[in-house]
């Protein structure tokens, strides 16, 4: 990948709305010539979407997250791919990553309510083939998501030291 593309990753990385004339202009290229590479990029699926990272909370729109830790057995020339792509079918499921340590997966998901990730969990996905187990973490608070501070962090004050 040579460094204009690279460029371009990083700064659609740092803003996805930014448009290609704005990204001519960054990097000093034609607009056309930037265009050109973000189709090819998309093309090539190493940009697969651009999505705004909204805080629902403060558009007054509760959700419920969670993280499942699921552990699995591995199917025989697969391994873990067609569960984890099973897993990430579900339109509950936000995310699926495969994990070193004691469970093989974590898998964020959403729904309106504590009671709707609960079914999702026990109706869904623990009966899946292949699921051995899975312990879910609900999320009680978002400071940061994706490189992005939702609140202003308090910097915590140092005591004065007194005899």
């Amino acid at each position: 990948m040579d460094e204009m593309s690279r460029k371009i990753l990083e700064l659609l990385q740092e803003d996805a709305c930014l448009t290609p004339e704005r990204i001519a202009v960054m990097l000093g290229q034609d607009a056309e010539v930037i265009q050109a590479e973000i189709e090819r990029l998309e093309r090539d699926r190493i940009v697969i979407g651009r999505k705004a990272l909204i805080n629902w909370e403060r558009a007054g729109d509760e959700q419920v997250w969670a993280i499942i830790e699921v552990r699995v057995s591995p199917q025989r020339d697969v391994g873990f791919n067609s569960i984890a792509n099973r897993i990430a079918r579900f339109p509950e499921t936000w995310s699926v990553y495969l994990l070193s340590g004691t469970y093989d997966l974590a898998v964020q998901v959403f729904g309106r309510t504590m009671r709707e990730v609960a079914s999702f969990v026990s109706e869904k996905l623990a009966p899946l083939e292949g699921v051995e187990g899975t312990t879910t973490h609900f999320l009680m608070k978002r400071y940061k998501d994706r490189g992005v501070v939702f609140e202003d962090l308090e910097v915590a004050e140092r005591l004065p030291i007194t005899p």
